[in-house]
């Protein structure tokens, strides 16, 4: 990862790692794809490793990311998608030359066009989103219960009731503030009960 940049995200989900390229949506925003290069470098690190990206890329890309929020929101909530989301979704999912290939490990690996372009990564990525929008993998789409949050997530845990987008980040920081929470509350009563 290049320096002076937020860590990626990384979960099991494409369509939903890709939105967490902007987290903490409800507090202070941390945009961890802020220039051309470091899409470049989270599509490399989800194997969809492109040449070159430019500004207007990378402005789709982020189209795209705000486009599957918007639509996973209003799943997870139960609200009707956004008709602007779904378009932006389609037309992204139609624009590139991507297709599935299998390894000889038995892994599907995308293989973009030979220009290796944004627009073919995308594509992947829309592909992968409609796929959970459409209800077609075994889970759900989620809301991470943290208030500063609230990331999309898809939650293939066997109850369905996942609340953190990531138990490392939003999880542990909630269980923290409750435990600094009570610990405050315990020693103020401790000291108010002795005197």
């Amino acid at each position: 990862m290049r320096a002076g940049f937020p860590d990626f995200r990384l979960g099991n989900v494409l369509a939903t790692s890709f939105t967490a390229t902007l987290t903490e949506r409800h507090g202070n925003a941390v945009e961890r794809i802020p220039t051309p290069q470091r899409l470049v470098d989270w599509l490399a690190v989800n194997g969809l490793a492109v040449d070159s990206c430019t500004t207007a890329q990378l402005e789709l890309a982020r189209e795209l990311r705000e486009s599957i929020h918007a639509a996973a929101t209003a799943t997870a909530i139960q609200d009707a998608l956004p008709a602007s989301a779904v378009q932006i979704i389609n037309d992204c999912s139609i624009r590139g030359r991507a297709a599935a290939i299998l390894t000889p490990e038995s892994n599907r690996q995308w293989r973009l066009s030979s220009a290796s372009c944004v627009e073919d990564a995308l594509s992947v990525i829309a592909a992968d989103a409609i796929s959970i929008l459409a209800g077609e993998r075994d889970g759900k789409l989620a809301l991470c219960a943290s208030p500063t949050c609230q990331a999309a997530f898809f939650d293939t845990s066997q109850s369905r009731t996942r609340k953190w987008c990531d138990m490392n980040t939003c999880g542990n920081r909630q269980k923290k503030a409750r435990f600094n929470a009570n610990q405050r509350k315990n020693g103020t009563a401790a000291r108010t009960g002795g005197v």
